[in-house]
């Protein structure tokens, strides 16, 4: 689907008309350079290469350099492909929040916060073990059993357990544009966005 790379600014709300407190997430979408056009007899598909936020030139690898001098533009941090275009683009255009309009619905990917180690219980939303009788003062938060010892004997791999939490790819879905201030390529979306402030995120319509 079409879309920009940006930046999550932060939270905030906005009242609606009817007076509705909205709990609303801030983001800066784009200015993108478009890098490099794919097609189907050069590459085998259609897709359009984007890049957003700048990078110090002495930070990044000469064969990212020459990439973004090929475009004649400066480096960049973030490079993101794209496939469903449906207007003409070519490389070194400048994408930005024009591509959206308010009451537009977006899907939102970011990289959640992570939690580090942690329990099945914050992890994987168990209830815990039995409950607070029969003695039990050390079980409460426990994951119960996990298998069979005769038979299998071993763990099955898949077995929801403690471990890192966060931390990975979640995508935000239908998110309704409330506010867009086309001149900062700011959009105002409805609910929350995953990552924390100043993480990158990805917007599609």
């Amino acid at each position: 689907m079409a879309g920009l790379i940006g930046k999550k600014i932060g939270m905030t709300s906005i009242f609606s008309a009817e007076g509705k407190n909205i709990p609303c997430t801030v983001l800066q979408v784009g200015p993108c350079v478009v890098t490099q056009v794919k097609t189907v007899e050069k590459d085998g598909y259609n897709a359009i290469q984007i890049a957003f936020d700048e990078r110090k030139e002495k930070n990044t690898p000469k064969p990212l350099i020459g990439h973004f001098k090929k475009t004649g533009t400066t480096p960049k941090r973030i490079v993101r492909e794209f496939k469903n275009f449906t207007f003409d683009i070519k490389e070194g255009d400048v994408l930005t929040a024009d591509l959206y309009k308010e009451d537009n619905f977006v899907d939102v990917t970011g990289i959640s916060k992570g939690k580090g180690f942690q329990g099945v219980i914050k992890r994987h939303g168990f209830s815990g073990v039995g409950g607070t009788t029969h003695g039990q003062h050390n079980r409460l938060r426990a994951p119960g059993s996990l298998g069979a010892s005769s038979y299998p004997s071993r763990v099955f791999k898949g077995m929801r357990m403690g471990g890192h939490a966060g931390s990975v790819k979640v995508k935000q879905m239908n998110l309704e544009i409330v506010k867009l201030i086309t001149d900062q390529n700011i959009l105002v979306v409805k609910g929350s966005v995953p990552g924390s402030n100043g993480s990158y995120i990805i917007v599609e319509k």
